[in-house]
């Protein structure tokens, strides 16, 4: 390894992991609590971004620091050399201050901005045309043609609609004369001048119509212009993106290499979302792959401030996302034993559902932390599937859910009428549902509304994101109970039912700014989600009695 090379490793000091037990398997990527030794290669990077970082880049943490404000996915990768020493590698996803290349972290899969590099040389031909395209949009002689065009048409429309009226007056007066019996005028007379009228309206509609058409053809042949560049820039975008798709290749410890298009080809997507690749923990690994250093344990946290449409703490860690770096990690550790996914582990086998009414058309249940609704793709074991054995095979019918992590109250129909009635009540937003839920900070108002549009993360699912021109409409009420040791309790009154919306609105920093206790997705991981559904009133299917129901939360 040359000294650059080695330059990139961070070797901890023998004393500070002193006693620290190496875990055996590496970290599965999308669900994991960080080790020791994550932890202490983060607190040292943390450190060096704090006190010796000197690119020019605007994490928003200093009021006083000018430019545009960008948080950062940053990683370490806890890795072992050949002599057995143990040290850290740090990455960054995407670019930092507009360069790949930082003394302390890993290069880039590949370095699209290498001077001279092809991707450069053809986002320069994209410039020219992005410019040609927008000078032609801007030309002064397209505006003028536009506005002559638009005025010329209202013109048009008047002299024609005043035309019109002018001969409804003559055909008024002719029908006069006609009724009159004047015989100073023929008919023939009155027929002629009939004639002229339609004559002279045809002729004032063609001649509009040859003006029109000669501006709209001189603005046609403009756009055009324009829309044939604009083609050509889609097809030599494409062009590069997959000539890019191609230089990103990975190698896992097998020495198995894979493209970028490759591994994308066998998803869903088919083709990489944007920026696949450039995130952090593949970074990570192809560079421990390449330099014969042993993964050990990873973890990626977030440092600045917040975007403006998902939730990013600064400091905290989070896995690695779903939509780009699941299909290249898969790839990248296929020879790589992995710690138990606990994605898979049926955390509510032990726990049992709470029966708290029943008769012949429904259940009123109270559901656990960690138990499914209904049966998942990898764990069967439900709300459903238990109801289900207590019926003998008999199909109960879920009317609504809770998230996994969620407790609390559900009702489940055993008709198809009380499915059918108390669904309705949902639709019409007649049921009235109230939660509890312990946040990690102080809330300084004592109640309000939360109004963030939401919608699903493409790239990143299961997580939800703000997003006002998108998102689907979300507003939840709050008030709060307690406010105790740096968290606040509150009760929560969904008027919108969307995914993750109390979770969302709670971490997101234009909501409360308080992530839920224990939300793994939007906050930092505890025992169990500090979210339970506690009230709730609705009509019986069958006597039509308004019945409540309350349990409270067990945290």
């Amino acid at each position: 390894m040359t000294a650059a090379q080695q330059q990139k490793i961070v070797y901890f000091n023998r004393d500070e992991i002193q006693g620290i037990e190496v875990p055996e398997r590496f970290t599965f990527p999308f669900f994991y609590k960080p080790h020791r030794l994550t932890k202490l290669a983060a607190a040292d990077l943390q450190s060096y971004l704090e006190k010796e970082f000197e690119a020019n880049h605007n994490f928003g943490l200093d009021e006083n620091q000018e430019g545009l404000v960008i948080g950062k996915m940053f990683g370490v990768l806890v890795v072992e050399d050949a002599e057995g020493r143990l040290g850290y590698l740090s990455a960054f996803s995407g670019k930092l201050a507009n360069s790949n290349d930082h003394a302390r972290f890993v290069p880039p899969v590949f370095d699209m901005l290498t001077k001279g590099s092809f991707f450069l040389e053809e986002e320069k031909v994209l410039n020219v045309m992005n410019r040609k395209i927008e000078e032609l949009e801007n030309d002064l002689e397209l505006a003028e043609l536009r506005d002559l065009y638009a005025n010329y048409s209202v013109e048009s429309e008047n002299e024609i609609s005043d035309f019109k009226n002018w001969m409804k007056t003559n055909k008024a007066e002719r029908k006069r004369l006609r009724e009159s019996n004047d015989s100073s005028i023929s008919e023939a007379e009155l027929v002629r001048q009939s004639n002229l009228d339609q004559f002279k309206f045809r002729m004032l509609k063609e001649s509009w119509k040859q003006v029109l058409e000669d501006f709209n053809a001189q603005i046609s042949a403009f756009e055009s212009k324009i829309e044939c560049l604009k083609k050509e820039r889609r097809e030599k975008s494409g062009q590069l993106q997959n000539q890019l798709f191609e230089q990103y290749s990975f190698v896992n410890p097998a020495g198995k290499w894979k493209s970028l298009g490759a591994i994308f080809s066998e998803t869903v997507f088919e083709k990489p979302p944007a920026g696949a690749g450039e995130c952090a923990t593949p970074k990570l690994l192809q560079y421990a792959f390449l330099h014969d250093l042993k993964p050990i344990c990873f973890g990626e946290f977030w440092w600045g401030a917040s975007p403006k449409s998902e939730v990013r703490k600064h400091g905290h860690f989070y896995p690695a996302c779903s939509g780009k770096c699941r299909p290249i990690l898969k790839h990248m550790l296929e020879d790589v034993e992995l710690e138990e996914n606990l994605l898979l582990k049926n955390l509510a086998e032990d726990k049992q559902i709470k029966i708290l009414y029943e008769d012949d058309h429904l259940w009123v249940v109270n559901k656990p932390a960690e138990l499914l609704s209904v049966p998942g793709i990898e764990i069967q074991d439900s709300v459903y599937t238990r109801l289900q054995e207590m019926m003998g095979g008999i199909e109960p019918l879920i009317i609504h859910r809770l998230d996994m992590s969620t407790s609390g109250i559900l009702i489940v129909a055993k008709t198809k009428q009380a499915h059918q009635f108390i669904q309705q009540q949902f639709i019409k937003k007649t049921i009235q549902k109230c939660y509890t839920a312990l946040l990690n900070g102080v809330l300084k108002n004592k109640e309000g509304e939360i109004n963030l549009p939401l919608r699903g993360n493409v790239v990143d699912r299961p997580r939800q994101m703000v997003d006002f021109e998108n998102g689907k409409k979300a507003i939840t009420k709050y008030k709060v109970i307690e406010r105790k040791d740096g968290k606040t309790m509150v009760h929560f009154w969904p008027v919108t039912g969307r995914t993750h919306q109390l979770r969302v609105h709670s971490a997101h920093e234009l909501g409360l700014n308080a992530p839920i206790v224990g939300d793994d997705l939007y906050g930092t991981a505890a025992d169990r989600l500090h979210l339970h559904a506690a009230w709730i009133q609705f009509r019986h299917p069958v006597t039509r009695e308004v019945m409540e129901f309350e349990e409270k939360a067990e945290f």
